[in-house]
């Protein structure tokens, strides 16, 4: 799916994996572009909720978001309205869970046909590693999982995640990470925040008979193709540019608030710098900072970036293009207790564009040495006074034409593909 990061992170490494020699065989979602390098079997999910969430990506990527998409997408949440509301109240997990049961049958059948070595969950949603699950039992067959996100939320710094949830999608995401570590043969997270917290709720792993875990950079090809890094050009305006979802846990409200301190102390700034949100509608407390200091003229959104109908840029390039527009990219890292197992897939991304990156991030020291590194302006979330200065300091820098100039390297994919691969081949030959 063109600019979904858990998408993206699968999508990369194809290509590595089939220069390795591995034939893959694609189950998926319908909502994505059916690759033509090799098999590759979309499914719909077989719950209300779920296929209510597939036929109107579907609707919309046949026929866009017009009138036909409102009535037909409109009838069918109608229609399925009863069915996922019984949904809801006997089994309580969140819409995906569903995708596992068509993925589980059609991969039984290959597996016993002699067709598949290896089953390899990656997500994401957690119905793909349910539908490893199942077939691991099932069969027996070899089984790698790779977590992209924490199945297990911890609420606070004293929270291990041992405690059982309330809410029962989060109970079945509790067992599930249990069974992925006895059941798989190999399981990888992306920080090392996520695989800490996870080796203290489950001690077995790494023990015999249970998954070797270890952790995976995922990186990132670079965006849209881009194959060079344009000079930059400063413009009458300093643009500080986020790209991504926003939330009340990830709000550029706490960039509005610093911008307010820094034009009391630089009247002059107000006419010149200019926040630039793409990818996803304002979360709630950003509109109520735009309101509180009359930033309708600072804070300028753009939305998502599809694919150009009439060019055939897609929306990663188009985005990548906006990237290297950028003065300084946001990197809102959150303020939730998971930042601390972490780390925002776009800065992959971000780090190809060479442009200087401001972070503002919470309790995650890998996060925060892979920033320092790079040059990056850095900041605590929880610091507002932290937050004005790096701002201040951006503002002084862009007025010399002096922002800094990012360092170090890209994090690329065939270090992920290669690390996986070594860590397989070892167990293979020791």
């Amino acid at each position: 799916m063109d600019g979904r990061a858990s998408s993206q992170t699968i999508t990369d490494k194809i290509p590595y994996l089939l220069d390795a020699g591995i034939k893959p065989i694609v189950f998926s979602a319908i909502t994505g572009i059916k690759d033509q390098r090799f098999p590759h079997h979309q499914f719909l999910a077989w719950g209300p909720a779920a296929f209510r969430f597939d036929f109107r990506h579907w609707i919309s990527n046949q026929y866009g978001r017009g009138l036909f998409y409102k009535i037909s997408t409109g009838l069918v949440s109608l229609l399925l309205a009863p069915f996922i509301a019984l949904e809801k109240f006997f089994l309580g997990y969140s819409s995906q869970w569903s995708w596992a049961i068509p993925a589980f049958i059609h991969g039984l059948k290959l597996i016993r046909d002699g067709k598949v070595d290896l089953v390899y969950s990656t997500g994401g949603a957690w119905s793909a590693h349910l539908a490893g699950l199942w077939l691991k039992k099932s069969t027996g067959v070899k089984w790698i999982a790779e977590i992209h996100d924490p199945l297990v939320i911890r609420k606070s710094s004293n929270d291990q995640g041992f405690t059982k949830p309330k809410n029962r999608d989060a109970q079945f995401r509790q067992s599930l990470e249990a069974k992925i570590i006895q059941y798989s043969n190999f399981v990888w997270w992306f920080t090392e925040g996520a695989i800490h917290y996870a080796k203290i709720r489950n001690p077995n792993l790494g023990t015999p008979g249970n998954a070797f875990g270890f952790i995976v950079l995922p990186g990132a090809e670079p965006p849209g193709g881009l194959n060079a890094i344009q000079s930059h050009v400063y413009s009458d305006n300093l643009n500080l540019c986020h790209f991504g979802s926003l939330a009340k846990d990830r709000s550029l409200s706490i960039v509005l608030h610093a911008l307010a301190s820094l034009f009391k102390k630089y009247p002059l700034a107000r006419q010149h710098v200019r926040v630039h949100a793409y990818g996803a509608p304002l979360d709630i407390l950003t509109i109520n900072a735009v309101k509180q200091f009359s930033f309708d003229d600072v804070l300028i959104t753009h939305g998502r970036l599809e694919k150009d109908p009439k060019t055939g840029i897609s929306g990663r390039e188009r985005v990548v293009q906006k990237m290297q527009d950028a003065d300084v990219l946001i990197l809102l890292h959150g303020k939730d207790e998971w930042c601390a197992e972490y780390i925002p897939s776009k800065l992959y991304d971000y780090l190809w564009t060479g442009r200087p990156i401001w972070g503002i991030t919470h309790r995650n020291p890998q996060l925060d040495q892979m920033l320092s590194e790079r040059g990056a302006y850095l900041s605590a979330e929880e610091n507002p006074v932290q937050i004005e200065l790096a701002l201040e300091r951006i503002w002084l820098d862009w007025q010399q034409k002096k922002l800094n100039t990012p360092t170090g390297n890209p994090i690329g994919v065939k270090q992920a593909v290669t690390t996986i691969l070594g860590a397989v081949q070892k167990s293979v030959n020791p």
